[in-house]
């Protein structure tokens, strides 16, 4: 598919009626949504940033017709990551900082994948084999994980002191997200199936 036949798609996709547990995904996306003047209001700029980020993973799934459940989890965790960033639980609760990195960045190397796969960048992952698609998808979780991990150093010196970054910080991060994204992999061909992607002109009916 070309960059501009997904484009075409992101709107009517999005705006297809829910069924079953879009339902609950739909919840989900409106509690994030509210969540971003919370955010900016209750505690600022930084947090503001990550609150939009969290509702930016719980648009995409949404908008790419992926499956329910996945798309559902997608939004529940990036959720739980921007309110885990917020209230500073990465740091006063133990192992929560790295359970957080293995459980989203898994998800988000999937949702990488797919768009990879989507734009032609790499080869549609329903025909991949099982190691293929874990080796890729444990690369997406490190390209993932290195972004983020540089984004922090720059918050933290660029922008705000209080942003957490240590060496063995960032190297436990790195490994969280290659854990999660390697296992993220196992997952990939499940996570291709059952979409609803929506052209545009077609008329999605409730049922549909």
């Amino acid at each position: 598919m070309s960059t501009r036949a997904l484009l075409r798609t992101l709107g009517p996709t999005f705006l297809r009626p829910p069924r079953g547990t879009e339902w609950a995904a739909d919840v989900v996306r409106v509690l994030v949504a509210l969540s971003v003047p919370v955010a900016a209001i209750g505690w600022g700029a930084i947090d503001l940033a990550v609150a939009l980020l969290a509702l930016l993973g719980a648009v995409v799934p949404r908008m790419l017709g992926l499956r329910p459940a996945f798309d559902l989890a997608v939004g529940v965790l990036s959720s739980v990551a921007a309110w885990s960033s917020t209230l500073d639980w990465y740091t006063t609760v133990y192992g929560w900082d790295k359970a957080v990195h293995v459980v989203l960045v898994g998800l988000l190397g999937i949702l990488l994948c797919l768009i990879a796969s989507d734009l032609g960048v790499l080869q549609d992952v329903r025909t991949l084999s099982v190691a293929a698609l874990v080796v890729v998808c444990g690369a997406a979780g490190l390209a993932i994980g290195g972004v983020w991990e540089i984004g922090e150093w720059v918050g933290h010196t660029s922008l705000d002191a209080s942003i957490f970054v240590s060496y063995d910080d960032t190297i436990g991060d790195l490994a969280a997200d290659f854990v999660g994204a390697l296992a993220g992999g196992s997952l990939l061909r499940w996570a291709a199936s059952d979409r609803r992607v929506v052209q545009p002109g077609d008329r999605p009916t409730i049922g549909g």
